[in-house]
């Protein structure tokens, strides 16, 4: 290797070590550490982007008054947000540091999904961040490290996801399944970057769905991590709640993890507040007994939760609650998601907001 590169390349392994070492000398207090009993979580991620457009959420008394404070005075108990691999703007770690920070305010412990992309992350696309496209494989495991590694010093959550819905692995196509021994090695690197940074972290893979989840665990057991994240949206997920429950406890009782169901939403409405084409509007995209509206949706999350619960699960996170349709009726790029939001289109807290503060009937012993 030529000296002044492999000088520049420590110089630089050297200073991210440094700030990560300034960063661990002011420590998150314990409190933020420690994952709920039963997790009852939302990932609002879009809620700067809410504030920037200037949306008046009001709670269920049709006060004026922040998502954040409305859920967690409603009984939240942990908050979801995602990181994409970018120096600046929405959902880099700048950004997700400050509203991490504001969360703490509220006693919120802090879970961060890690999309290793500098956009989204999904079953579909896994895309390198432009930084890292050409690097070879062995700098991408070393950037893997360092990069969690930095993340996880900086935001100390209580859980850590390495990537974001990872059927098909993640950094492609290096990291693809189909190369499952070096999607396995990057993986492995993202748990030892963050074991490092933050040990008393938890670590979560995060898979899609029901479906080949025991193949796709099976195939990581030889990794270091703490929980089993899956997605569960009826509409690509199948609309069975016993099959959903069926799934948490076998995956509980093979792998011996902790299983949380990681994202979830239910629409309150098939009906539509601006332009932009919604994921869901039809009946037989939802489950029939839990029919598409405000007391629908609340029944559903309460029918879910205490599945998760007598299933031996962890808890459940709600995703994209604050989506609304923020750019006003003739937006066409705005929410696809504002019927599935936790607020009305007049932007008032909706019912299923107080299912955040059950946890009895949930939490089983299983």
């Amino acid at each position: 290797m030529n000296k002044g590169l492999f000088v520049f390349k420590f110089s630089i392994i050297f200073f991210v070590s440094f700030i990560s070492c300034r960063r661990d000398s002011s420590p998150i207090p314990d409190e933020f550490l420690v994952v709920p009993a039963f997790v009852r979580a939302a990932d609002l991620s879009f809620l700067p982007e809410m504030r920037q457009a200037g949306v008046k959420f009001k709670n269920r008394g049709g006060q004026l008054e922040d998502p954040l404070k409305t859920l967690a005075t409603n009984g939240m108990n942990m908050i979801r947000l995602r990181v994409w691999h970018r120096a600046d703007g929405k959902y880099s770690l700048r950004d997700t540091e400050k509203l991490a920070s504001e969360a703490r305010q509220f006693h919120l412990p802090v879970w961060v999904s890690l999309h290793y992309s500098d956009t989204w992350a999904d079953p579909g696309t896994q895309i390198k961040p432009s930084s890292w496209q050409d690097l070879d494989f062995n700098l991408l495991k070393d950037s893997v490290y360092h990069y969690t590694y930095r993340v996880a010093s900086t935001l100390k959550p209580s859980i850590l996801q390495i990537g974001n819905e990872i059927n098909s692995g993640f950094l492609w196509p290096d990291g693809h399944i189909l190369h499952h021994d070096q999607m396995i090695a990057l993986l492995a690197e993202g748990i030892r970057g963050c074991r490092d940074a933050s040990p008393q972290t938890k670590i979560m893979l995060h898979y899609a769905g029901l479906s080949g989840s025991s193949v796709f665990f099976d195939a990581s057991s030889t990794l270091d991590y703490d929980f089993t994240g899956l997605s569960y949206y009826p509409i690509w997920h199948g609309k069975s709640l016993a099959e959903t429950g069926a799934v948490i406890q076998r995956l509980k009782n093979t792998f011996k993890k902790e299983v949380l169901i990681a994202e979830t939403s239910y629409p309150f409405t098939l009906d539509w507040a601006d332009y932009t084409n919604n994921i869901l509007g039809l009946n037989t995209q939802i489950i029939p007994s839990y029919p598409a509206t405000p007391e629908g949706q609340l029944s559903f999350l309460q029918a879910l939760g205490q599945t998760i619960g007598q299933s031996g699960g962890r808890g459940w996170c709600y995703w994209g609650a604050e989506w609304v349709a923020a750019y006003g009726p003739h937006s066409t790029h705005g929410s696809s998601w504002e019927n599935q939001a936790l607020w009305d289109f007049g932007f008032q807290a909706l019912p299923a907001i107080v299912n955040f503060g059950s946890t009895e009937e949930y939490f089983s012993e299983n």
